[in-house]
């Protein structure tokens, strides 16, 4: 059985959708779990019917409390062999539980994961992960996964906006034994910022022989700004990617000591620039104080020394100039660069 943890937060513009396309899954041994985290539009009447209609639908209320709270919980109530996690306002294709356990049970595999496509309301885009379907034995799960869960190296740094791709827990099905093996939990975005799907599969992909990748698009992730918990200006994103990094320090200390682990983490905290420009740049702030808090994150000591070891050589054109410009402190040119990418992204 599959148990599928969808956390539920004023989502009722999408969530008839994302319970469709669950409840209608080709592979119907499913226990489908629906955290409502406090939802005050219509959300919760759309569980309750869909509840009443089907009974692999469980619905728990709980007071909000953010998605990793949510996850948690459902991971509590859980009783499949293996978990897959959607999220509210997105939906996956009608064999997709399928294809995944499939594979699973084919290869003997503890996680498989698959492409997705990238859904605004204008454009579908398909998301290339690995060029064909993979399968990784432990020694490439370390070097080739779980690496990038702490950050890019060598070739993986000519595309910083790709760096996380294989960060989020949709697109994925696991082993629950593995979840509970590894001790995973998923963090409180308040205390490391956006990233909280990411620390868990390094936690999560720490355990794991046998990881397999479909090169097929089984999931479709909808950016849609008005929804997205990554929406808007964040006031404690820094603090919290700090002690994102604190945390990570510690694993790599504690679980795999090893230069690549640490190179990579450094590559993080210099490519980081990027993730807390863009957010500093979407705030009320004047330009001047904008500037002013660029300059005070890239002038600090861990900030400098990741500048002096990022390989710029991999990077291409516009991305050596953003992080030249970080490197050598002109965080004029860094908040320039800044803007031309937030009107991208916009459009």
């Amino acid at each position: 059985m599959v148990s599928v943890i969808i956390p539920v937060y004023n989502v009722e513009r999408y969530l008839a959708q994302c319970l469709d396309s669950v409840s209608h899954q080709t592979y119907q041994n499913l226990e489908i779990i629906c955290v409502n985290d406090g939802s005050r539009d219509g959300s919760p009447d759309i569980l309750r019917r869909y509840a009443d209609e089907d009974a692999r639908i469980q619905v728990i209320g709980k007071a909000n409390g953010g998605v990793s709270r949510a996850r948690n919980d459902a991971l509590d109530c859980a009783r499949g062999e293996y978990i897959m996690f959607v999220d509210s306002d997105d939906w996956g294709e009608p064999d997709a539980c399928e294809n995944a356990v499939n594979a699973m049970r084919e290869y003997d595999a503890d996680i498989v994961m698959w492409s997705y496509v990238s859904e605004t309301e204008n454009r579908s885009s398909r998301k290339v992960i690995f060029p064909e379907t993979t399968v990784f034995e432990k020694e490439e799960v370390r070097a080739k996964l779980h690496r990038r869960f702490v950050g890019a190296m060598g070739e993986e740094l000519s595309h910083p906006e790709l760096v996380d791709s294989l960060c989020p827990v949709w697109g994925k099905l696991y082993r629950r034994s593995l979840i509970q093996e590894s001790g995973a939990r998923f963090v409180d975005l308040a205390e490391i910022g956006s990233y909280e799907d990411g620390f868990f599969n390094l936690e999560v992909f720490g355990k794991a022989d046998r990881v397999v990748y479909l090169a097929a698009y089984l999931y479709h992730y909808r950016r849609d700004g008005s929804s997205s918990v990554t929406s808007g200006y964040n006031p404690r994103l820094y603090d919290q990617w700090q002690t994102l990094y604190d945390r990570m320090e510690a694993i790599i200390q504690s679980n795999q000591p090893g230069s690549e682990y640490e190179a990579a983490l450094n590559n993080r905290i210099a490519l980081g620039i990027l993730g807390l420009g863009l957010n500093i740049t979407v705030s009320t702030q004047s330009m001047g104080k904008k500037v002013k808090d660029i300059h005070r994150i890239i002038r600090q000591e861990r900030y400098r020394k990741a500048y002096k070891n990022l390989p710029l050589n991999y990077f291409p054109i516009h991305w050596k100039l953003f992080y030249g410009c970080a490197r050598h402190g002109f965080a004029f040119g860094v908040y320039v660069l800044l803007t031309v990418i937030q009107r991208i992204i916009s459009r």
